[in-house]
């Protein structure tokens, strides 16, 4: 067979091999989220669900603290910033054996496996490490609650009850100085719907 011949042979898996790695790229793309990077709420739920086969996974809820305040006072390219910024600092505080994902607006998720019991210790650090101002921006900044709760407390639970446990511990660590708390042992107090009113839905 002349070389040609071969070339054009071959075209069809060249370009089968091209569309396969475009889709993979799109694919990958489509799960995270385009303004921090952080797996967006389909894919952040999936591999959340792994994590907490393990009995030391720990779920925490953040949300930022005042965040309407700051888009409304240094506009919203700012808030992108702050955004970014959290994101950032959450994955770090993660850690690679753990995924954080942005579940809309200032709301973010965690899963982390606390394989040495230090939690809580690390989770108040980083709410510190949070409160910085940003880097891009020192004029803006702000706090972040967190609210955590350990995958042993609730062993029958799935990942959307446990969210909801978070859920409920964040807006406690509202009122609090350090802005961490961790989820209460006893029954739920959220709404009908799983989370307070105005909230979003679990994954």
């Amino acid at each position: 067979m002349s070389t040609l011949a071969l070339t054009i042979a071959a075209v069809p898996g060249v370009l089968w091999a091209v569309h396969a790695v475009w889709m993979v790229r799109r694919l990958r793309t489509a799960r995270r989220d385009p303004l921090t990077g952080l797996w967006t709420r389909d894919a952040f739920t999936r591999r959340a669900r792994r994590l907490l086969r393990d009995g030391r996974a720990v779920v925490v809820l953040a949300d930022v603290d005042r965040f309407k305040q700051v888009n409304d006072t240094h506009g919203h390219a700012a808030g992108d910033a702050l955004l970014a910024a959290v994101a950032a600092r959450l994955a770090h505080g993660v850690g690679r054996s753990g995924v954080v994902g942005r579940l809309g607006g200032d709301e973010f998720a965690a899963v982390l496996i606390d394989r040495d019991h230090t939690a809580l210790e690390r989770l108040d650090t980083l709410a510190r490490v949070l409160a910085r101002p940003v880097d891009t921006a020192p004029e803006v900044h702000t706090t972040v609650s967190l609210g955590w709760v350990r995958r042993s407390d609730h062993p029958g639970e799935d990942l959307s009850a446990l969210l909801r446990r978070a859920d409920e511990a964040m807006y406690a660590a509202k009122r609090t100085p350090s802005g961490v708390r961790r989820a209460r042992l006893g029954r739920l107090l959220a709404s009908v719907a799983g989370r307070r009113p105005g909230r979003r839905g679990a994954a």
